[in-house]
């Protein structure tokens, strides 16, 4: 522990870096209030929402060493099932890919169709992170197979109402090759555009964000300049300068319209936002990306999410379509269990009755020695 001499020089040491960046801090500030013009307030509204997540890795992976499971499942709001896979790091990705389509070529999953839609037969193609080289590819298909669920919701789905379609993350991606993610987000738009001309419904596409590394870097100027303290749900747009001061990548936050020399964006298709869903100051802002296609109907998005965080539970004004979809896409309790089980009952097959028993013992040790530290 510090001593009384040790704390009083940190204090001291402390206190000099924050004068020290206290210039740093006023230009955050005065870039904070620029935005104060822009900031407007939220109508709610009432529509159906639909929500997609793909569940949290650390609860979908099972081990039974040196076997390694990673559950791929995806649910929406309502908690119907729209992806399930398995896979581990020694998977075969070529026949992965193979498995996502019948044996005519036509797709067989939801993945399948957006490879056949994006023009790519492996999954090597769609990413060169599903290169094997690495074993974090499964984290890398548990996103694919997000994306894809939402590609399949947009591009070959109906529609009888109005509906607001949300992402748990950000409508940004680096894993895809190429321009292959800004084609994507192209197709998905042409089709909310197909449905509105046949159908006359609306869909809208938003991507919903708690931590980025934007808000995180302005949080502290946002709230010091004060520029949402208006006693009402609101939002603003984010701008470009304080997207190019907190990341590095212009092809991750760069508009697809966006025209200037340089490379191409091909990471982003959204517009970003923050918003603030109750009306007072101590509220939490999040981070949301709109369709940028969809930027001129941001009132009537917001408004809806904004109807649906107020009955936000546990996480208070969040939208209750995400938590709804993460309640349903985690495995874990009797599920997570069952899984387990049965991975130990494929280790016993493998290994032959004669060293079943070993099998057994290892594994009321490990169930044991659980137990006794929970």
């Amino acid at each position: 522990m510090f001593d009384a001499d040790q704390i009083k020089q940190l204090k001291q040491l402390i206190g000099d870096q924050v004068e020290a960046g206290r210039a740093e801090l006023d230009k955050l500030v005065e870039q904070a209030r620029a935005i104060g013009s822009e900031v407007r307030v939220i109508k709610p509204r009432a529509a159906t929402s639909v929500a997609l997540m793909a569940s949290d890795g650390g609860n979908n992976k099972v081990a039974f060493n040196p076997f390694y499971l990673q559950v791929v499942r995806v649910v929406d709001s309502s908690g119907k099932e729209l992806c399930l896979e398995v896979v581990s790091p020694i998977t075969d990705i070529k026949e992965l890919g193979r498995r996502q389509f019948h044996e005519d070529g036509s797709p067989r999953t939801a993945l399948g169709k957006m490879m056949k839609g994006l023009g790519v037969e492996t999954l090597k193609e769609l990413s060169p992170m599903m290169s094997g080289d690495s074993p974090s590819w499964v984290l890398v298909f548990r996103d694919l197979c997000e994306w894809a669920t939402l590609y399949d919701l947009i591009c070959h789905r109906d529609y009888a109402v109005d509906t607001l379609i949300v992402r748990d993350g950000l409508l940004r991606s680096k894993i895809f090759s190429g321009e292959l993610f800004v084609k994507m987000g192209e197709q998905m738009h042409e089709a909310i555009e197909r449905i509105y001309r046949r159908d006359r419904r609306k869909v809208w596409l938003v991507g919903l964000a708690k931590k980025t590394q934007v808000l995180e870097y302005y949080r502290l100027a946002i709230s010091l300049s004060g520029v949402f303290d208006n006693g009402a749900a609101c939002f603003a747009k984010v701008p470009k300068d304080m997207l190019d001061k907190a990341y590095l990548w212009d092809e991750y936050t760069r508009n697809v319209d966006d025209d200037a020399p340089g490379e191409k964006p091909k990471f982003n298709f959204g517009s970003m936002y923050f918003v603030r869903f109750g009306p007072h100051s101590g509220d939490p802002i999040w981070t949301v990306d709109l369709m940028s296609r969809q930027d001129k109907e941001a009132q009537a998005i917001f408004g809806y999410l904004q109807a649906d965080a107020v009955a936000g539970f546990p996480i208070p004004l969040y939208p209750n379509c995400i938590q709804q979809a993460d309640s349903f896409s985690r495995v874990a309790d009797l599920d997570l269990d069952i899984i387990e089980d049965q991975l130990v009952d494929a280790v016993r097959d493998q290994v032959g009755d004669d060293k079943a028993p070993v099998i057994d013992a290892l594994r009321l040790a490990s169930d044991v020695a659980a137990r006794r530290y929970e």
